[in-house]
């Protein structure tokens, strides 16, 4: 790194060293127990300070905001989280099966972003619960969901998917591309704007490094090959990093991920299905199971085409699960908002 120390922006990070003050930096990269930061628009090397684990702190995640202690000459120091505005998490079975785990950690993927690309492909593919249960994690993360479909140029009826899609919930922006006609990029232009950050967010083969690909105007990201018989690919993205673009905005890609258990998502539940828990609410019995009493509201909704009968069986899937999931809880140092009301 000794070669950068002559630009202007290591001279400022230099300058606020010899002032004997912390420096703001943003964690672009984790890998085990190595940070990459930035930092001045500069790439910096990081570890924890002992104190992270000796006091049971909240360990960075990509996206953070942090505060550090620089060295010249080696791995700089990361000396505190600050607070998160947003961060999205899911349940950690610590390689475990749902059925034989005892008890689940959070595993908090990202943090400090303002949308979330959910991105799924007009293909085989193609997963309306998934999308749903993404949409519901998302709205529990404190962010905006935008869907986008991807390869948009090989289907044949994209409207029927992007209606499909909306009636998941209200005003939820659905986005049809292709990333290699460029078909509905522009689409994508108000959200990459300056200061602006998005996760993407999708199973392994959906073209999630063939977006990042295009947005960025080079080849950023590897490609894989997904496999004809089933639409589905390898894990391309072997790690979240944080990849910054020329208009300013900033892009969290997520490995590709085949599952993404509940944590804490009731009111992101909730806020997806607000059809649903407005019918609820008219029920006769305030402790209505929806099964045998009488006046039951989602009954008769049903009944009556206002709600679709597997619409129902996602809630009460959805549902079940997050309540299975906070019966196993367990706090983690993850779990945290930030260490102090500091911001950057």
């Amino acid at each position: 790194m000794g070669k950068f120390f002559c630009t202007q922006n290591w001279r400022k990070i230099l300058k606020m060293k010899e002032n004997k003050s912390l420096i703001k930096a943003i964690v672009s990269g984790v890998q085990r127990e190595s940070f990459v930061l930035l930092c001045e628009q500069q790439e910096i090397q990081a570890k924890l300070r002992g104190v992270f684990y000796k006091e049971n702190r909240v360990f960075p995640v990509v996206g953070d905001k942090v505060l550090i202690s620089l060295n010249e000459s080696g791995a700089s120091m990361i000396e505190r989280v600050l607070d998160r505005k947003s961060e999205f998490s899911r349940t950690d079975f610590s390689g475990h099966e749902a059925k034989y785990v005892k008890s689940i950690k959070e595993q908090v993927l990202a943090a400090n972003f303002d949308y979330v690309f959910i991105v799924d492909s007009l293909n085989k593919n193609f997963n309306l619960n998934r999308i749903t249960r993404y949409v519901s994690i998302t709205l529990k993360s404190g962010a905006k969901p935008v869907v986008v479909l991807t390869k948009a140029d090989l289907c044949d009826d994209v409207q029927c998917y992007i209606n499909q899609v909306k009636s998941i919930t209200e005003s939820l922006e659905v986005c049809a591309i292709s990333a290699i006609t460029g078909m509905g990029m522009d689409q994508l232009e108000p959200y990459l704007k300056y200061g602006i950050t998005i996760v993407l967010l999708g199973s392994s083969g959906v073209g999630k490094s063939t977006l990042v690909n295009a947005i960025v105007g080079e080849d950023k990201m590897k490609v894989s090959e997904i496999r004809e018989n089933d639409a589905k690919g390898r894990h391309t993205t072997t790690h979240r990093q944080l990849i910054t673009l020329p208009s300013g905005a900033s892009i969290i890609d997520t490995p590709g991920i085949r599952e993404l258990g509940l944590w804490d998502a009731s009111e992101g539940i909730d806020d997806t299905f607000s059809d649903i828990t407005q019918v609820i609410k008219k029920c006769k019995f305030r402790n209505c199971t929806h099964v045998t009493e009488p006046g039951c509201a989602v009954k008769k909704a049903i009944e009556n085409m206002d709600i679709s009968e597997e619409r129902w069986k996602l809630y009460c899937q959805l549902k079940e699960e997050n309540k299975w999931g906070k019966n196993k809880a367990v706090v983690s140092k993850n779990s945290k908002r930030g260490e102090g009301k500091t911001s950057c």
